[in-house]
């Protein structure tokens, strides 16, 4: 009888939004614990309060705003991910690799390798990639094309380069050399 006059007093107002929820709860007072029946049999199951204390987690989190993850974590695997390569995980990867640590292993065990393992510049114009053998070269205003086209360029406008992409015009004289590390 205590239980019907609380759920009179105290979930009553909820049943507009939850009628068929708040009549199942309360007609599970009639049954026992040890009850066969299948629909309230899942009420008493001991593994009901795991599920009301993952939701209560949820639900306190939705409510403060908070992530169920710590930040921490979610931060730590973002830069992880940003650094996992296939590599980090040899035997002979480099100290200065955090992956080569095996609490940051462990961390990013879960999730994808980083898209690029090598990256490279491409040149603009030429579509050729940027190395040793065709360095790159920094314009005055901060474009950066392949050593190849611009002395092209400059061979054939006598000794002025244009950037494609401003029409910035400036002698080759003026570029400056990037270096790749």
């Amino acid at each position: 009888m205590q239980a019907i006059t609380y759920a009179r007093k105290y979930l009553a107002p909820w049943g507009t939004n939850y009628m068929k929820e708040l009549q199942r709860v309360v007609a599970a007072l009639a049954f026992k614990s040890s009850t066969e029946c299948a629909t309230y049999k899942i009420l008493f199951d001991p593994k009901q309060w795991d599920c009301l204390v993952d939701n209560f987690k949820q639900e306190f989190c939705k409510l403060y705003g908070m992530t169920f993850e710590p930040l921490l974590t979610i931060y730590l695997q973002a830069g992880l991910s940003a650094l996992k390569t296939p590599f980090g995980f040899e035997d002979n990867c480099p100290k200065d690799d955090p992956l080569s640590q095996e609490s940051f292993r462990k961390l990013s065990a879960s999730m994808p390798f980083s898209k690029q393992q090598q990256s490279k510049l491409v040149c603009y114009i030429s579509k050729e990639p940027m190395d040793t053998e065709n360095p790159p070269l920094v314009l005055p205003n901060g474009y950066v094309y392949s050593t190849k086209v611009l002395e092209h360029m400059a061979k054939n406008n006598n000794g002025k380069i244009t950037c494609p992409r401003t029409g910035y015009v400036c002698n080759y004289g003026e570029l400056v050399r990037a270096f790749i590390s």
